[in-house]
């Protein structure tokens, strides 16, 4: 369960900075509040690590100059925030050396809901990315077996639970997830039938 949102300091990034590394907590701000939040379920690692492969195997030798990142990595899209995504993808060249503070450097960016997270993933966090014109933002219910598709203009997400198609906007390339399969595969589901 995540913790709650510290509102008694308007937290900025740089005083992320004293908090522990390793303790298996994740911090990020946004608009001067804090949040924090503990290690994940394995199920939530499982089905990141699993999404991660699938978008970064249907980009490969496709053509689409994108590095897919998955969680612990920090990306700066206003000043006065910080956040770690669990999952995004980056316009390419992504290096050791590239900018994760230019709002347009995430193409994609995906959040697999946790109790404790499920609130800040659906507001504040889906909010900012909207605001910062983020392209697109999934939401992965594991509970629901569905992912919602946010874009910058939604009132109300796209709701997906048998497949989902992601274009990459520079080059073209369509990935496409067969959501129930990944759903299945996550849960450790018997495979459903081809």
């Amino acid at each position: 369960m995540g913790m709650p949102a510290t509102t008694e300091h308007y937290w900025l990034p740089a005083d992320l900075e004293q908090f522990p590394e390793g303790d298996g907590c994740k911090y990020e701000c946004i608009d001067g509040v804090l949040l924090v939040t503990p290690a994940p379920r394995m199920v939530h690692v499982a089905a990141l690590a699993h999404l991660g492969l699938l978008v970064q195997s249907g980009l490969l030798g496709r053509g689409a100059k994108l590095r897919v990142i998955s969680s612990t990595a920090d990306l700066r899209p206003e000043p006065t925030t910080v956040v770690e995504p669990d999952l995004f993808v980056l316009r390419a060249p992504a290096t050791a050396k590239t900018r994760l503070d230019e709002p347009a450097c995430a193409v994609l960016i995906a959040e697999v809901l946790s109790p404790g997270t499920a609130k800040r993933d659906r507001g504040i966090k889906r909010m900012l990315y909207q605001r910062v014109g983020v392209p697109e933002y999934w939401i992965v219910d594991l509970d629901a077996r569905l992912i919602e598709r946010w874009t910058p203009s939604d009132a109300r997400p796209e709701i997906l639970r048998e497949q989902l198609k992601w274009t990459d906007p520079v080059s073209g390339v369509d990935v496409v997830l067969d959501l129930e399969r990944f759903f299945a595969e996550v849960w450790g589901d018997e495979s459903p039938a081809d």
